[in-house]
């Protein structure tokens, strides 16, 4: 059995809800939990620099994709070039997912067998095939600080008896990804193994336990956000957090909207990433302290205020909405990059605060006055 390859500690404990403030210690610095992770893709937060991302936003750790680097450029290029972090220039934390997420978006294109999964390239039509084995031997040759095991992530609605075989696929996957692990690890790579179950509970906390076996570092509960009732999704995870090790990060992945991280953090969250703040940058959609911008809307034509007053981000104290708006309109490249800016800064800030209202002791007011940011503001 390894040693713990990432340490966290928690600083502060909400006594109302399960709540918590961390740090979580990794190879390439310390990360102040609860914390949301920018979504890099392909090895870039599209419309960023790293420079942006370390030293204006102050980001701990990125996520990216081993479905996307795996067919383009490659795992052995990455690491022939010095691993994921010297490749892309990031000095901080990278947690890579396992792939199979975008594997199982892929239905018309991939098999599913119990070894694992043979797909087809969404980029020219090859035929891959991904194995719990496999998917930990591209994230080591990334270099990874944390990595995850490879899961069946089913659709939403699903049947229990699928739901079921799907989830003892992804609990024999997570022993055999395990199982190579530790055979293979040197140096500070942590693996996270995924809760799985679709959206039933008895399912998911069946997983979670069997899962315990496994005395990993961090736990991942997947198979949100996939077209679920939000609801259901906090359900999902007001089950399953309770059973997960009070000691180590917890991880919803692919959550959630601005007024939804608290609820989540609520419930026993540590660590979350969404690709919302920079999609709906791009699509003109804007977060702010006070609700969401559409900045298309003629009304923000003349309008010389900044996108939100209360950021002190570089667009907000540089920019007015109405050049913004002028910028999405001729279609130019500068507005995905200073719309993403601002988003990822609100994204940023809404932890902070949260993180500061745990170690305050007033989460629970905080909680409850956190505004549902789904009506445009004025």
């Amino acid at each position: 059995m390894p040693e713990r390859h990432v340490q966290f500690e928690i600083a502060a404990q909400c006594p109302v809800t399960r709540a918590r403030a961390g740090l979580l210690y990794t190879a390439h610095g310390p990360i102040e939990t609860p914390v949301f992770m920018p979504v890099g893709t392909q090895a870039t937060v599209k419309g960023l620099t790293q420079k942006d991302l370390a030293e204006e936003l102050d980001v701990r750790i990125l996520l990216a994709n081993t479905y996307h680097l795996y067919l383009r450029p490659g795992p052995e290029l990455i690491a022939q070039l010095g691993g994921l972090h010297r490749f892309m220039s990031w000095p901080r934390a990278i947690l890579t997912d396992s792939g199979g997420y975008q594997v199982f978006s892929l239905a018309s294109l991939r098999r599913i067998t119990d070894e694992g999964v043979v797909f087809q390239s969404h980029l020219d039509g090859s035929t891959h095939v991904f194995t719990p084995q496999s998917t930990i031997d591209a994230q080591l040759a990334f270099g990874s600080d944390i990595l995850m095991t490879l899961d069946e992530c089913p659709e939403y609605p699903v049947s229990h008896e699928y739901a079921r075989q799907s989830m003892e696929r992804t609990i024999r996957w997570a022993h055999a990804a395990w199982t190579h692990y530790c055979q293979r690890v040197q140096g500070k790579h942590a693996l996270f193994p995924i809760v799985q179950g679709s959206m039933f509970s008895d399912l998911r906390r069946e997983c979670a336990e069997r899962l315990l076996e496994l005395d990993a570092d961090g736990y991942a509960i997947g198979g949100l956000s996939v077209g679920e009732p939000r609801p259901l999704s906090l359900e999902m995870v007001e089950t399953t957090g309770p059973i997960l090790p009070g000691d180590r990060p917890r991880y919803a992945m692919g959550v959630g909207k601005p007024e939804e991280l608290a609820q989540y953090v609520a419930r026993g969250v540590d660590m979350m990433d969404c690709v919302l703040p920079s999609r709906n940058a791009r699509n003109g959609c804007l977060f702010t302290s006070t609700g969401r911008i559409i900045i298309k809307h003629a009304r923000y034509k003349n309008d010389p205020r900044p996108i939100d007053e209360a950021c002190g981000c570089y667009t907000c104290c540089n920019y007015s909405r109405a050049y913004l708006r002028h910028l999405y309109q001729a279609g130019e490249i500068l507005f995905a990059s200073l719309a993403t800016r601002h988003n990822l800064r609100r994204y940023l800030d809404i932890m902070r605060q949260i993180r500061d209202a745990i170690v305050l002791g007033s989460f629970p007011e905080y909680l409850r006055s956190v505004r549902v940011e789904t009506v445009e503001t004025d």
